[in-house]
């Protein structure tokens, strides 16, 4: 039995330690906001934090979360810098298809917190990795530098 701190609450979850964090969230929790998408950390939209940096939930073993702070989608709102991007989401119209909107919003929140007057080559590099099959990239980037700007 492992003891995890799931946005901000301590949950009890009977798992073998080398199994992803995603399939915790998803399958054990019912906290479906983090999806599926590559399965090797390349696309994003896994990313969930944890102790406030970026995380691809993938490809971590829920195993080495024991004793962390991890945080997804699902709460990230209980937050002013979380509600401000989710708010210039919809304020520049960012999701289409909304399938990677999640991860995307996730690393955006984290490249705020670390920067939260970031230039276009900053925003570039802090969403690295997270991709859009509908190609919001630029809306994203308006989004990012509206809560900047705020």
């Amino acid at each position: 039995m492992l003891t995890l701190s799931i946005n901000g609450a301590d949950l009890e979850v009977d798992v073998p330690e080398d199994m992803p964090l995603l399939w915790v969230l998803r399958d054990v929790l019912a906290l479906t906001g983090s999806k599926y998408g590559c399965g090797i950390a390349q696309c994003g939209a896994c990313t969930v934090h944890l102790d406030g940096e970026a995380a691809r939930s993938c490809v971590l073993p829920v195993g080495e979360v024991k004793g962390r702070k991890v945080v997804t989608i699902e709460s990230i709102g209980n937050t002013d810098l979380g509600q401000q991007v989710q708010q210039a989401w919809l304020e520049d119209e960012v999701v289409q298809c909304g399938y990677c909107q999640c991860g995307q919003i996730m690393s955006a929140v984290a490249l705020l917190e670390k920067n939260p007057q970031p230039d276009d080559q900053t925003i570039d590099q802090g969403m690295a990795g997270n991709l859009c099959r509908c190609c919001t990239y630029t809306r994203i980037r308006s989004a990012i530098k509206r809560v900047a700007q705020a």
